[in-house]
């Protein structure tokens, strides 16, 4: 069927496969409004530049939920789909989607995490995934609709850099978004390219959570001396200015990277960590966030009544 029509249904042959397409297009929009629907909180991590510990952010701040209350309660969207890396950090890698009679199970990780990602579809870690936009929202459009997610308090997708596809579909899939966490480090080049990031929520009106400024100081695990390798408090700075709550700062420990290259969370490993302390500090203004939400939300009705009455 051509990508094209004029619309001249009366004298179109393909009116029938028209009507078939139009169809399946509604019969898939209420299949992931519905998979979505039992899903009770939906939050994005985003990032303006790579480099900056998205991923790993994402992997431990899932962890940090389902150790607070939430096991086999908490889903990972590994929407990056040219680089995939949250099974690796999750030791999960080489595993693939289980499939079933009821449809495809995300793969489970640690504390009963639900896990979707690209790796799982790979052959091989050689494969490249060279796909323009319109399979990439397919691709992701699927990840939502079609796998069976189950009951779920929280979903977190992991985006891959920038403000393209990958972002603009997830944005575009998930009306009721509760938000994104926008993630930084120090830097003044990141700090720039934040704006970007928080200037794109935005403009599609999706709630901004706050931001994490990630490698920020270094904690030394023997005397716990504090030293900025790099500069301190550009996430803070950048929130103030852009009016953007500031969740909290995650030090540099090197047993993060190692236990990710091990597939091992570290806030796991580690419990006592000043990191690991300051991921459950960001749990907590996240909650403060979804709980604020949701009063505005049951509030709004009420006052709507009382206008009405006026």
């Amino acid at each position: 069927m051509s990508d094209e029509c004029d619309n001249n249904c009366e004298t179109c042959t393909k009116t029938e496969t028209c009507m078939d397409v139009k169809k399946k297009q509604i019969l898939e929009q209420e299949r992931l409004k519905l998979n979505i629907s039992r899903i009770k909180h939906k939050i994005a991590i985003i990032s303006g530049k790579g480099g900056v510990g998205k991923s790993t952010v994402t992997v431990n701040l899932a962890m940090a939920f389902a150790l607070n209350d939430y096991i086999d309660s908490v889903g990972i969207l590994d929407a990056d789909l040219h680089g995939p890396c949250v099974p690796k950090m999750l030791g999960l890698h080489g595993q693939r989607l289980p499939v079933g009679p009821a449809g495809i199970f995300p793969v489970k990780g640690p504390m009963g995490i639900k896990v979707v990602s690209m790796d799982f579809l790979l052959e091989n870690d050689e494969d490249p995934v060279i796909w323009r936009g319109p399979l990439k929202m397919g691709a992701i459009k699927q990840f939502l609709s079609d796998m069976r997610w189950g009951e779920l308090d929280f979903l977190f997708i992991d985006l891959p850099p920038g403000t393209g596809d990958e972002p603009l579909s997830v944005m575009q899939l998930i009306p009721d978004l509760d938000g994104v966490i926008i993630v930084t480090i120090p830097s003044e080049i990141s700090q720039i390219v934040v704006k970007k990031a928080v200037t794109f929520a935005r403009q599609l009106e999706i709630p901004i959570i706050g931001i994490i400024e990630n490698m920020s100081g270094y904690v030394c695990p023997h005397c716990g001396t504090e030293s900025n390798i790099f500069k301190t408090g550009g996430g803070r700075k950048i929130a103030d200015d852009l009016s953007v709550p500031f969740l909290g700062s995650i030090p540099i420990d090197p047993a993060i990277c190692s236990d990710s290259d091990e597939g091992v969370p570290f806030i796991i490993k580690h419990r006592d960590s000043a990191s690991t302390k300051a991921f459950t500090k960001i749990v907590k203004e996240i909650e403060c966030f979804l709980d604020q939400k949701r009063l505005e939300i049951t509030t709004e009705p009420r006052l709507h009544t009382q206008e009405i009455e006026k």
